[in-house]
């Protein structure tokens, strides 16, 4: 998997979970990412502009281009060990990878324990998704299990307390979020699926006071998660 801009390309280097195979970068680079690519062993590439233009995916590579391993997902167990009282984050069907790229840096910012995402209706963890996460990605534990309804069961058997953020639900800031807890966070077009919602011990809404009724996914998964932040202390 290729990753490309000086923010995803500094996290993945800073990163004990990523593998940087090799790094191009444009010619005459000297500073923090080319030195600690060489003390962890990293091949460097140094190239013209143009070849890294012609080489980046989205035109934004800022002068980094990095070779690295595909995502690295561990399992949900992994994240229920994480902490007495695990702060989770459960996407139900996000398809757009600059979505699931600003969520991780949300989650990654509110200090989430994990991400749990389903293998189907769901974007993986892509160069696209690196970038939009500012390298966050490399951070956080994502979990990619087959079917997230069972997830959901699996964590409230371990204590944990699942709810739906949706528009018809309570008030998130009447809602107690101090204790291991999950938020469900619904795709862009279609929200939380009915099973899945029904599968939550709760469900759980932002208050909206302009005329439009919804948020952007990403934009309401930041809000909901410093709402649980502002409960934690």
């Amino acid at each position: 998997m290729k990753i490309e801009g000086r923010n995803s390309v500094l996290e993945a280097l800073k990163s004990d979970t990523v593998t940087v195979n090799t790094l191009m970068c444009e010619k005459g680079t000297a500073n923090t990412i080319v030195a600690l690519a060489r003390q962890k062993g990293v091949k460097i590439s140094y190239v013209d502009r143009a070849v890294l233009d012609k080489a980046s995916i989205e035109g934004r590579h800022q002068g980094y281009i990095a070779d690295v391993t595909d995502f690295d997902y561990c399992e949900l167990e992994e994240i229920l060990a994480s902490s007495d009282t695990p702060f989770i984050v459960v996407l139900d069907g996000i398809n757009d990878p600059h979505n699931f790229g600003s969520i991780i840096r949300a989650a990654e910012c509110a200090g989430v324990d994990g991400i749990i995402i389903g293998r189907n209706r769901q974007v993986a963890v892509t160069d696209t998704v690196t970038r939009c996460s500012a390298g966050a990605v490399s951070h956080v534990k994502i979990a990619r299990v087959v079917n997230v309804n069972n997830a959901i069961k699996q964590l409230q058997d371990n204590g944990v307390w699942v709810y739906a953020l949706d528009m018809d639900g309570q008030e998130i800031a009447t809602a107690n979020l101090t204790g291991a807890v999950a938020i469900v966070v619904g795709s862009e077009g279609d929200g939380i699926s009915a099973y899945t919602k029904k599968c939550c011990d709760g469900v759980v809404s932002l208050k909206l006071k302009g005329k439009v009724n919804s948020l952007n996914a990403s934009v309401a998964c930041g809000i909901a998660l410093y709402e649980v932040v502002r409960q934690r202390g």
